[in-house]
């Protein structure tokens, strides 16, 4: 296996990265949104300030997304636990003006080859995805 890099187009967030890191860095502000969570997906989901713990549909076991690192206004590293792969990905902020803060997703697999094709188009779609929607949280309501 070898490791195989994911990255998300760079999207736009209408706002400091000074209101945005506090709530993107504190796992525990997911409590404000999971329950757009697809309930048939997920479930027994435990949220933390540093962890989140869930069952996801397909893996049998309690999965945990625990973050790993924090560099102030800048990047959010992120591991995962209980997955049958190496999984770390992170969640990179670059201020560009007081109303535009730019978000990148990146995620580093070891998936092994026989699943790398299915598996990469899903990957890439959820990681732009995600990006999209970190750009419509009301960041200066919840800091």
């Amino acid at each position: 296996m070898s490791e195989q890099k994911y990255e998300s187009k760079i999207q736009s967030i209408p706002a400091p990265v000074a209101q945005i890191y506090p709530v993107l860095s504190n796992l525990n502000n997911l409590n404000r949104v999971k329950d757009m969570l697809p309930a048939d997906k997920v479930s027994d989901l435990e949220i933390s300030e540093d962890v989140i713990k869930m069952k996801v549909d397909g893996l049998g076991q309690k999965v945990a997304i625990r973050i790993v690192e924090r560099i102030d206004n800048d990047t959010i590293k992120f591991g995962l636990d209980n997955v049958p792969m190496d999984v770390h990905f992170w969640i990179q902020l670059k201020e560009v003006s007081s109303a535009d803060t730019r978000v990148k997703l990146t995620v580093k697999a070891d998936i092994p080859m026989f699943f790398r094709m299915m598996l990469e188009s899903k990957i890439q779609k959820g990681l732009d995805d995600a990006a999209i929607m970190l750009t419509q949280f009301p960041y200066s309501q919840w800091s």
